[in-house]
């Protein structure tokens, strides 16, 4: 097909340089690339006819990881006092 309707991962290394250039890299253009992994991701993992709750958990681990850097130092000073 057309060089800008090809997905990334169907751009050879030669035509990166020209699909780069076909890309909408104003905000507006952004948001609808994030939108579109979104949708990808949720369509890929969340809302599938057969499947398991990989997706979810996905989501929820990446929340406890997320969750644990933001808390790391709060975490961290309550074990030193706990051994201690």
């Amino acid at each position: 097909g057309p060089l800008a309707e090809r997905r990334l991962m169907d751009v050879r290394l030669g035509e990166l340089p020209a699909w780069l250039a076909t890309c909408d890299l104003s905000p507006q253009g952004l948001l609808g690339g994030v939108r579109k992994a979104w949708s990808g991701y949720y369509d890929k993992y969340i809302n599938v006819k057969r499947g398991g709750p990989a997706g979810i958990s996905m989501l929820l681990a990446g929340y406890c990881l997320l969750s644990y850097v933001w808390n790391y130092q709060h975490i961290s000073k309550i074990s030193f006092l706990v051994s201690v």
